[in-house]
């Protein structure tokens, strides 16, 4: 098969398995429903936002994450599912092929998605505020709607390449979820500095007006990606050597 042949392969798998489809308009609706309630029942004043304004804008991508994480999980333990990837690799014998071409697609629409969903959710909120909200005419906001989109789209991947190693979709979101929400703050708290170099700290420094610590905003999605691109890594080495 062609490499467009296998795209867009992977693609009709991501639009057929209800778990993948459903996880990626979660991504979407989740964070659009989350900015609405947030910002429609705040004071007129906005005086509850804090002092970074921008980074209050992006509230309910923390949710977001959940959704992007199981979307790359999703996406990539069907294939261990009943033995599918028996017949993946029987339609695409070269196994390198096969995993770039789910990595890429997933990566794809996650960026997609998630590029949407960021823009989407600051004009939402602003919006809500009125004449107190920003735009994306503010200092940093174009970034931080760029740099939200593809944070999400590195955490379907991370999650992507810890699912080919683990073959769970369980395991792979027993791992990360909690991580992402309660372990990343708890060693935040204890190592102090170099907690900004886990993933998800990382990719937060573009949501920041002034990004805190030593990375900035671009040199964070950098480390964000270097985390991905070793998971995708590992669960390349787990696809070529363990057997179908």
């Amino acid at each position: 098969m062609s490499p467009t042949a296998v795209l867009h392969a992977e693609w009709i798998k991501i639009r057929s398995v209800r778990a993948s489809l459903g996880s990626l308009i979660a991504l979407f609706v989740v964070s659009l429903a989350l900015t609405g309630l947030v910002y429609a029942s705040l004071p007129s004043d906005s005086s509850e936002l804090g002092d970074d304004r921008l980074l209050a804008a992006f509230y309910a991508l923390n949710f977001a994450q959940v959704a992007a994480i199981a979307f790359g999980t999703t996406a990539m333990s069907s294939e261990y599912v009943h033995h599918g990837l028996r017949v993946s690799l029987a339609a695409v014998p070269n196994r390198d092929l096969f995993y770039a071409a789910k990595a890429a697609v997933i990566g794809a629409a996650a960026l997609v998605v998630g590029l949407v969903t960021t823009f989407a959710s600051f004009a939402l909120g602003q919006g809500l505020l009125g004449d107190d909200g920003i735009g994306l005419g503010h200092p940093g906001a174009v970034r931080a709607c760029v740099g939200g989109g593809v944070g999400l789209a590195l955490t379907a991947l991370l999650a992507t390449g810890l699912a080919a190693l683990l073959r769970s979709g369980v395991a792979t979101l027993s791992v990360l979820v909690p991580f992402t929400l309660i372990v990343s703050f708890v060693v935040g708290d204890v190592a102090g500095g170099a907690a900004q170099y886990l993933p998800d700290r990382a990719a937060r420094q573009a949501l920041l007006a002034d990004p805190e610590g030593t990375l900035g905003p671009w040199s964070g999605l950098a480390v964000a990606a270097l985390w991905s691109l070793a998971a995708l890594l590992v669960g390349w080495w787990a696809v070529r050597r363990r057997d179908a």
